[in-house]
């Protein structure tokens, strides 16, 4: 039988991730909610700010399903790659649990995805630095 073994993001440096995302939000002035998962998709930690919007939750976890499926941000780049293309454009709303919005980044460990980190509550280019200053933690 062939096999194959994965890095996995931990939960400490997850829970650390939420942490520091969150110290970045009150900062900036904004409420978020963060959701990190692991190389497979499933929620290893989850945050949300007191009054971060509730629409905030499901939408982090979508960011981060979105850049852990692509293996690529949620927003610009993954824009830029269908803007010209009308089918694609059009289609990309019938993905479950995708969301085109920045706040969605892979989390990559020596050169391998481990996860996903996704923000949101502020505007996605608020959340994008959140999530760059938790991302801070795993380079």
């Amino acid at each position: 039988m062939e096999t194959f073994t994965r890095k996995s993001i931990g939960v400490e440096t997850a829970m650390a991730m939420v942490t520091k995302a969150m110290a970045k939000a009150s900062e900036t002035g904004i409420l978020i909610s963060v959701t990190i998962l692991d190389e497979s998709g499933v929620i290893k930690a989850f945050g949300r700010m007191d009054g971060a919007p509730l629409i905030s939750v499901d939408a982090s976890r979508k960011k981060a399903v979105t850049a852990v499926g692509l293996g690529m941000p949620s927003g610009q780049p993954w824009f830029d790659f269908i803007k010209d293309d009308p089918i694609l454009r059009e289609g990309v709303g019938n993905f479950s649990d995708f969301m085109l919005l920045g706040g969605g980044f892979p989390i990559v460990s020596e050169g391998q995805m481990v996860g996903a980190i996704g923000i949101s509550g502020g505007h996605y280019r608020q959340d994008e630095v959140c999530a760059q200053a938790a991302l801070e933690l795993v380079k």
